[in-house]
């Protein structure tokens, strides 16, 4: 498992800001994927666990519902879609909506013994578990695309938030950065640089 400190190999993502714009329509995004103390550091990184923490700012967020689907993509073709959370679908009234102009959300995932991806989505008033099935290789890594793509995050439309990935093989060398830096034909990824299996996120606000 190549965990959070492979992305900070990657391209210096780690604790910095990406800012969309301020327009009214558009959504900020911030990612920070450092770890407070050393110790925390070194048992995440024993254990193979990512961490992830997002936070999406918007002044019109606060009417807005949300969702987050996934697609498995195998050997280059896309095996399934499904969602994850879907706010409209919530049973309680205050769970339907964003209810705040800061939405904040975390990502915990590994690869189990059994070969499972694991993960846990930490939403601000609830989690969500998800496994998905996976190949036996501790090379999967969690990653942040929506930097990457660096496309604007706008209300009503949907956009890619994470993957991931196993990475671009040659020469007995491993690039995850040629991967998730490879423009935004993602759903091809899997065709393009010969990867057996990743995941690929999408969300939107409306």
């Amino acid at each position: 498992m190549k965990s959070l400190f492979v992305t900070i190999a990657c391209a210096l993502f780690s604790a910095i800001s990406f800012s969309q714009t301020d327009q009214k329509n558009q959504i900020e995004l911030t990612s920070d994927d450092t770890i407070k103390t050393s110790e925390i550091q070194d048992i995440l990184k024993f254990e193979g666990i990512e961490y992830l923490k997002l936070s999406f700012t918007g002044k019109e967020l606060i009417d807005k519902s949300y969702k987050l689907t996934v697609k498995e993509i195998w050997d280059g073709k896309l095996k399934t879609e499904s969602t994850i959370v879907d706010s409209k679908e919530a049973p309680f009234d205050q769970l339907k909506k964003v209810n705040d102009t800061v939405f904040n959300l975390k990502i915990i995932s590994k690869l189990t013994n059994d070969h499972k991806l694991k993960m846990t989505f930490k939403f601000p008033k609830f989690s969500k578990k998800q496994k998905f099935d996976a190949i036996p290789s501790e090379d999967y890594s969690l990653r942040n695309i929506a930097e990457t793509t660096e496309a604007a995050i706008k209300y009503g439309e949907s956009f890619y938030l994470l993957a991931y990935i196993l990475p671009y093989e040659k020469d007995g060398n491993k690039y995850w950065c040629a991967v998730e830096s490879s423009g935004k034909d993602i759903e091809n990824w899997g065709k393009e640089f010969g990867i057996k299996h990743y995941l690929v996120f999408e969300m939107i606000f409306e």
